[in-house]
């Protein structure tokens, strides 16, 4: 057999053996039958707007008999759809309204305790709760709070 010869066999049981190797790589990581592929998360077409509502403050409850005086202040800003961002700056007396009342329940001690992510749950349940009865649908998506100050 000629020099040639063994160079091209050696080089054809190479390009095999890669070849081989290949194939098993790709029927190993293959999917399995039955085996689900995540999704990739859906994007939101809609367009939206974020409306400010700027200095909600309030006094919170303090101990009785207790002297001084205890305040809160938040900042919130509202996610909504572009359609109905002129009715959400319109309605924002009204939103101011509900927050105030929503953050006046609570007490010193309590408002300390809680959490960023439990004061947006619970000034969005208020105004879930306000729209229900007496507006219909909100004009916006989800209240998030954008700044705290309890003092």
């Amino acid at each position: 057999m000629s020099k040639l010869n063994r160079t091209l066999l050696l080089v054809g049981a190479l390009v095999l053996t890669a070849g081989v190797g290949a194939g098993a790589a790709w029927w190993l990581l293959r999917p399995q039958d039955g085996a689900t592929k995540e999704a990739a998360p859906a994007i939101d077409p809609q367009e939206y707007r974020y409306v400010n509502l700027e200095k909600v403050i309030v006094m919170l409850r303090g101990r009785t008999g207790e002297s001084m005086s205890h305040y809160l202040a938040m900042d919130l800003v509202f996610k909504t759809p572009l359609k109905s961002e002129k009715t959400t700056k319109e309605h924002l007396p009204l939103l101011r309204s509900v927050a105030v009342m929503e953050l006046s329940r609570y007490s010193q001690e309590k408002a300390a305790a809680m959490t960023l992510e439990e004061f947006a749950a619970n000034i969005n349940r208020a105004f879930n709760d306000r729209y229900a009865r007496e507006h219909g649908e909100k004009p916006f998506v989800e209240a998030m709070v954008s700044k705290l100050i309890i003092e």
